[in-house]
């Protein structure tokens, strides 16, 4: 399962790496300690909307484009069964998991997702924002990890 703080600090950090700032950087502009800003960015702490509107403000970015990266990515990962809710817990397909790493992917043109199924506890969510038309950015691609 995918955890929203995980996903919208994995945004954060894709923001700022892309912009080739340290977490030190972005901490102090935002008034956040750095160790909080690093919890935020692994997706330990959920943070506040008032702290997360200081980060994007730090990264010149607007929290509404910040979220709807994050809304984008929760709304092409729910159509890959079983990255959002839990899957049946059934011997067989527990055992199936375990054992043999399972890869899906799903896209809706703008935002493709690759779901990497470890084992029970370990799936991984690889996002890809496609270029949109007009768009003279980079695309990027984001990986979160849930446990």
């Amino acid at each position: 399962m995918v955890l929203l703080r995980r996903v919208i600090g994995d945004a954060l950090r894709a923001r700022r790496q892309g912009q080739h700032r340290t977490l030190r950087e972005v901490s102090t502009a935002a008034n956040v300690s750095l160790g909080y800003l690093s919890e935020i960015e692994r997706g330990q702490k959920e943070a506040s909307s008032e702290l997360l509107t200081s980060i994007c403000d730090a990264l010149g970015a607007r929290l509404s484009e910040v979220l709807r990266e994050v809304s984008d990515t929760m709304a092409v990962a729910e159509q890959v069964e079983g990255v959002l809710t839990p899957m049946p817990r059934g011997d067989q397909q527990v055992a199936e998991i375990t054992h043999r790493p399972r890869t899906e992917v799903a896209t809706d043109g703008q935002v493709s997702v690759t779901v990497r199924r470890d084992n029970p506890l370990r799936t991984t969510l690889r996002t890809t924002r496609n270029m949109r038309p007009g768009n003279t950015g980079n695309a990027r691609g984001r990986e979160v990890v849930g446990v």
